[in-house]
């Protein structure tokens, strides 16, 4: 085994991969950028290297950065986790050239796997069955051959990125050039490949393990349908749908796939499979790292797939075969994302002012969070995974929502509240899952408005900023009881805003102690956790702001007949298409902003002039930040 291990990630997975090599004694090397200096990973590591500034590019893309400080901590191998270089067979070899063990497959097994489209060769060869599809560069003929609906995919990379589902074959171009933009933003490599959409999928995944001796298991599979945009939110293991021989028939197709590119270590072959005849699955691609929801199989195997990453890593055998392995229980996990439901999920920022992450009674959280974390828009939004493990699904299910109600991180907008709606639907109760449900069901899940108790409990906390406790006398004309001289009593009001500006009255009793808030509306108790203007419940998060209706006004007054375009996210504008003076039409894109791996469009609300530009490519932007004004063509015209 190794004395220190260099850990080439940051938040969650670089804190659970520290708290393995703890466990068999091994020193952790954590690295960071500026941006996290503070972070938790570092604080748990043994030691930590600076590696520099914030971009990723600068820092955990670095290769060089990561060799000099491997080098200078003395770590004999470097376990890269999961994103950035995890998947880079540039970075594998590197460690090889420079006499560390990369704790990961071979380099050419990276190469080979990374290319879907040579993935897909490869194993229809080994006789593992695959989706129609075509690739570069004969794309769109392939695309039109195959006819709507189809998939475009970046062929150096996954997660989602680049990925487009085109159901119309007109605005086929058009997709096809923006999934080239996020491919080559994501991975650089704009290639793309094909393949046939099919409609109600499931997307179920075999992991496997191989060591360097010839020996390869599967750990049975992890039912990933459970999407949003192409990406998984929702995990388990094992899955409803199949049954023992399909599991077994899937498990050998994936260490065929293993075996055909000289695999070694721990990695995943993602299949698709139609939800009416689970029998017929298809090869969709193979990651060649440790996946996000690997706890799950954790759980229900009983093994720790990094410690046995690290140990095949060192040259050991596996220390089972596949007739040893055995799935037990029921094993869950929902990834607690930087976004905000209430606007269309977009990636959220923010600092986190107050922290609760549940812990046992069959309940693991993997956090990179501490309080007092800046969450930015320059990595990936995913924040946590909250885990739950019981001798059956229901149980599990019925353990995870719970943790997710108790699950606390005021000050960034997360996913959390959305998560526990969505494990309570009947669809997913029943098992009746795929890779569309979550967009089906979205809008049911997410509240239209928010409830009347959260501006009670905002205006209760103003209330008591307003009359605080005092020993002794206090002047009863500076108690805000709304008492006038020769009239009605009023109650002070407040104007509050969390989508739209309302003006509150408490009408209720409450209770403000410390971080907590209790009001009673119509006889029932709600109580709500607290922390700056940040209300939490349930897992939902509420950033309650006093509102000025003057300044509202005057802004308005401001670009009275214009319409103001404001950044939906904190991000970096990437594209500007247009300048000031210029004719646009209704709908007509005019710029990009991305954050954490995110494109979003920003298109003219109606026909007219631009009449500001405030922002140019490479322009930081808050939330809610002007970034144009677009005055409509009656107003041009006077």
């Amino acid at each position: 085994m190794f004395d220190t291990v260099l850990v080439a990630n940051r938040g969650e997975i670089a804190v659970r991969v520290i708290r393995t090599l703890r466990s068999l004694g091994v020193r952790s090397v954590a690295v960071f950028s500026d941006a996290d200096a503070d972070a938790w990973h570092v604080r748990a590591a043994d030691t930590a290297v600076r590696i520099g500034p914030a971009p990723a590019a600068e820092s955990y893309l670095s290769v060089e950065r990561l060799l000099e400080a491997a080098a200078r901590t003395g770590a004999q191998a470097v376990h890269p986790g999961y994103g950035f270089l995890a998947e880079n067979a540039g970075f594998a070899r590197a460690c090889e050239e420079a006499g560390l063990v990369f704790i990961g497959p071979p380099a050419d097994a990276i190469a080979l796997m990374g290319d879907k489209i040579r993935a897909k060769e490869t194993v229809k060869a080994a006789g593992v069955p695959v989706v129609p599809g075509g690739r570069d560069p004969e794309l769109a003929a392939a695309a039109r051959e195959l006819g709507a609906p189809v998939l475009l995919k970046p062929s150096a990379g996954g997660g989602g990125k680049g990925m487009r589902l085109v159901r119309d074959m007109s605005v086929l171009e058009e997709e096809i050039a923006a999934a080239r933009r996020e491919a080559r933003a994501s991975f650089g490599d704009d290639t793309l490949l094909v393949e046939r959409w099919v409609d109600r999928p499931r997307h179920i995944e075999i992991q496997v393990l191989a060591d360097g001796h010839g020996n390869v298991v599967h750990l049975g599979e992890r039912e990933c349908s459970l999407q949003r945009r192409h990406q998984k939110i929702i995990e388990e293991a094992p899955s409803v749908l199949l049954d023992e021989g399909t599991r077994a028939a899937m498990g050998a197709a994936a260490v065929q796939a293993a075996r055909s590119c000289g695999y070694r270590g721990a990695g995943t072959v993602e299949f698709i499979v139609p939800g009416g005849d689970p029998s017929s699955y298809y090869f969709m691609e193979m990651n060649t790292r440790l996946q996000v929801e690997h706890p799950v199989t954790e759980l229900v195997t009983g093994l720790d797939l990094v410690e046995w990453q690290l140990r095949v890593a060192a040259g050991e055998r596996l220390g089972f075969a596949q007739e040893d392995l055995r799935l037990t229980g029921h094993a869950v996990e929902a990834r607690i994302c930087a976004e905000d439901p209430a606007r269309g999920f977009l990636p959220s920022g923010g600092t986190v002012l107050l922290l609760d992450e549940p812990q046992g009674d069959g309940v693991r959280t993997d956090s990179g969070l501490s309080e007092g974390t800046e969450v930015g828009s320059l990595y990936d939004p995913m924040l946590s995974k909250v885990i739950a493990y019981g001798p059956d699904r229901a149980t599990a299910l019925r353990r995870l929502r719970t943790a997710l109600a108790e699950t606390v991180t005021l000050g960034v907008q997360t996913n959390a509240g959305f998560l526990r709606r969505l494990l309570a639907h009947p669809a997913v109760v029943a098992g009746e899952l795929d890779t569309g449900l979550v967009e089906r069901v979205v809008d049911e899940l997410v509240p239209a408005e928010v409830p009347e108790e959260v501006y009670e409990a905002a205006a209760a906390v103003r209330l008591a900023a307003l009359h605080p406790r005092a020993e002794g006398w206090t002047d009863p004309f500076s108690v805000p009881s709304g008492w006038r001289l020769g009239g009605t009593p009023k109650p002070p009001s407040f104007p509050l805003r969390v989508q739209e500006p309302v003006t509150h009255t408490p009408r209720g009793s409450h209770a403000v102690t410390g971080d907590r808030v209790s009001v009673t509306l119509d006889g029932v108790r709600h109580t709500f956790r607290r922390a700056g203007d940040w209300l939490g419940r349930d897992g939902d998060a509420w950033h309650v702001r006093d509102h000025d209706p003057v300044a509202a006004s005057l802004n308005r007054s401001a670009h009275a007949g214009a319409d103001s375009l404001t950044a939906p996210m904190p991000g970096t504008v990437t594209v500007v298409k247009v300048a000031v003076g210029d004719e646009v039409a209704a709908g007509q894109s005019l710029l990009v902003v991305e954050a954490m791996k995110m494109e979003h469009v920003i298109s003219a609300p109606h026909a007219g002039t631009v009449a500001e530009l405030d922002v140019t490519p490479g322009t930081t932007v808050a939330m809610d930040q002007v970034l144009a004004v677009v005055a409509p063509h009656e107003e041009v015209a006077q």
